[in-house]
């Protein structure tokens, strides 16, 4: 056995991987073994064959995917939502946890950040609830405000463009205060001579956060965004569920891969399609996270995620 194999480390280090056991089986279980209904992808499926006895059909569930115009706006949709949700929770919440580590007063701060992290702690559901109350043509809450000042009610729901920032702004609603609390720990770990050095030679409050606090949390921004991009083609199921629905108008401009895969299965009952989005979904992940963690080796090797 030589020092260096891979049955050396496992000897050397039995107690670390018995503890990491457990984890590993549930990662196992539940992230591996699923990964062989990849192969539906691939088959023409057959629910009284089952799936190693349906037959090979190559890429023609790929291709009908892609030229019932259905991929690509999927594709077109889900990589809009998630760049701008990316780009929006993220600056928000540095922001804010900028915001709040300047703060003096403790009770305020922490009052303050209790009211921003309140949201994360709201379901899917009840935000849905509170966009259909808010914007329904007949009774919501924006088209009684409207009436009341003698202006013409408008219906959102038949404006499909209008859904791209309200979707983005319930979203950076909901996650800002939970992705802010990452921050204010990376802010917390600052060196505190830092800022006292700098207010001993004049810096103002703005001086500091450009100087000091956004060039030492700048690694964890880095870590946070190649976390989400490796994201970037899975929409969020529930935000774009609960708060659309099942409306037909808005389709064009929300629709994204997770919400057309679910709607296949209940509509159509097909598998096979519906397993080759997913599996295109999955792959453009991996590539991309790839190339952005690739990129930022180059660039800025102590940020990268390998």
């Amino acid at each position: 056995m030589t020092k260096h194999g891979f049955f050396y480390e496992i000897r050397k280090n039995r107690t670390l991987f018995l503890m990491a056991l457990p984890a590993i089986l549930l990662v196992f279980l539940i992230s591996y073994i699923p990964m062989a209904g990849i192969i539906l992808a691939f088959k023409d499926y057959r629910f009284d064959l089952g799936v190693f006895g349906s037959h090979w059909n190559g890429f023609e569930n790929f291709k009908y995917f892609f030229n019932s115009g259905t991929g690509l706006r999927v594709t077109r949709n889900t990589i809009l939502y998630n760049l701008m949700n990316l780009i929006t929770s993220q600056l928000f919440a540095v922001m804010i946890a900028i915001f709040i580590n300047e703060m003096r007063g403790k009770y305020f701060k922490k009052v303050t950040q209790s009211i921003i992290f309140l949201p994360f702690f709201i379901s899917w559901t009840i935000v849905g609830v509170f966009v259909y109350n808010i914007f329904n043509y007949e009774t919501g809450t924006l088209n009684s405000v409207l009436k009341s000042l003698h202006m013409d009610p408008v219906n959102l729901y038949s404006s499909p463009s209008v859904w791209i920032w309200i979707i983005c702004f319930f979203n950076s609603w909901k996650w800002v205060g939970y992705t802010s609390v990452i921050y204010i720990a990376s802010i917390l770990s600052i060196d505190a001579e830092c800022f006292e050095a700098a207010e001993i030679d004049g810096a103002n409050v703005f001086q500091k956060i450009f100087y000091i606090t956004i060039p030492s949390i700048s690694p964890t921004i880095f870590i946070m965004f190649l976390l989400n991009i490796g994201r970037i083609l899975r929409g969020d199921f529930q935000m774009f569920y609960q708060i659309i629905g099942n409306n037909g108008q808005l389709f064009d401009k929300t629709d994204v891969i997770d919400t057309f895969v679910f709607r296949s299965l209940l509509t159509s009952g097909d598998i096979a399609m519906p397993a080759a989005a997913t599996f295109y979904q999955s792959v453009l992940c991996f590539v991309i996270i790839m190339v952005v963690n690739g990129v930022i080796r180059k660039t800025r090797p102590d940020n990268a995620l390998f």
